[in-house]
């Protein structure tokens, strides 16, 4: 599942995993982008780097590799600004389905530029999502599912329905309430971003905010803005 940042992807990743059938990887790319962006300043970051593989080859032998503790499913949680231009062997995605988690662009450069001041286009990781799900349907044939925020949060089952079909697994209630708390399958850097989601038993109302995006990041939303509709088209509907 790619998702850009400030996203509903934690509480994404704690509804697959909650099905009981789904071993899931929480941003598994997350230190080789620390490693290479060196000037990205996230909290956490020597502890990362210093404490998950640095090396993308390796990392995507991994996803590539048997689903781990017997599980017929993995969920592999994907921050797509992680995948940096160095990553330029894309051969192992071929073998993975793919999903694509949106979010309206303002309320991600709103959110986002509070973290990261100088935050560009690619930091939002939409031209990333887009080039991924070009490359995907061309190579299939076929449309890659896309699932807004917006939608998952108004109607979590109908559109959870949408995605498990398009997915060709089935759907479980269990995806929509879980157990409040951490989690060992999280990152080490969840204390420093996870802390609203441990406190989650499922998703929550999208209360919409009224905070308006700062006039010098209006250029960002507009360059945003295309992207997104070219994904948010394609968007699974509920299926109730």
């Amino acid at each position: 599942m790619w998702s850009g940042p400030r996203n509903i992807s934690t509480a994404m990743m704690r509804s697959w995993e909650n099905r009981g059938d789904a071993a899931v990887s929480d941003e598994p790319l997350y230190a080789h982008y620390l490693k290479v962006r060196q000037d990205v300043d996230h909290p956490g970051r020597e502890e990362i780097l210093a404490t998950c593989d640095t090396d993308w080859r390796s990392v995507v032998g991994q996803l590539s590799g048997d689903i781990p503790e017997g599980h017929t499913i993995w969920y592999q949680k994907h921050m797509a600004h992680h995948l940096l231009d160095e990553i330029c062997d894309h051969g192992w995605m071929s073998a993975m389905r793919h999903g694509f988690l949106i979010r309206d662009p303002a309320r991600v450069v709103t959110s986002l530029v509070k973290v990261m001041p100088n935050a560009t286009l690619r930091d939002t990781g939409l031209p990333q999502q887009v080039e991924i799900f070009q490359r995907m349907c061309d190579e299939r044939g076929a449309l890659m599912p896309v699932i807004d925020a917006a939608d998952v949060l108004a109607d979590p089952q109908g559109t959870l329905e949408s995605l498990c079909v398009a997915f060709g697994v089935p759907f479980t209630e269990r995806m929509l309430r879980w157990p409040a708390g951490k989690r060992s399958s999280d990152g080490i850097w969840a204390k420093y971003w996870y802390a609203t989601v441990e406190k989650s038993t499922g998703f929550d109302a999208d209360v919409q905010s009224s905070e308006p995006v700062p006039e010098r990041y209006r250029g960002l939303l507009e360059e945003c803005r295309p992207l997104y509709e070219k994904l948010a088209k394609w968007r699974l509907m509920a299926r109730r």
